[in-house]
């Protein structure tokens, strides 16, 4: 079962967001060659997401110790309009294909107030 962590974007500004799948115990669980997908919706069956992250374009994974790592830059922050959203993020299995959410919630989107 995936954990729910809600958390905020500041519009216009770079997010980061790093999450370590790790067994009960936890200890990291190696995920070498798996890929990964996040997606930013305004309800969770809205047809079209307003953000999309995937493994090389925006999130790195580091197999060994079981990191997977997502960067939205703040050129993609900024054409998110202000608001809750719903995400999650998933892996990929390299061999199986088989599909494992590690983590959902509610993203709030702060708006920005400073442009240049």
């Amino acid at each position: 079962m995936a954990v729910v962590y809600n958390t905020t974007i500041d519009q216009g500004a770079d997010w980061f967001f790093n999450i370590t799948y790790a067994d009960p115990n936890g200890d990291p669980i190696n995920i070498t060659d798996y890929t990964a997908a996040c997606q930013l919706r305004s309800f969770p069956k809205a047809p079209t997401s307003v953000l999309t992250l995937t493994t090389g374009d925006g999130i790195t994974i580091v197999g060994a110790s079981g990191e997977v790592n997502l960067h939205a830059t703040a050129a993609q922050t900024t054409i998110i309009d202000e608001g809750t959203y719903y995400y999650d993020v998933e892996i990929t299995a390299p061999v199986y294909g088989t599909v494992t959410r590690l983590v959902q919630g509610q993203i709030v989107v702060s708006a920005e107030v400073t442009r240049t």
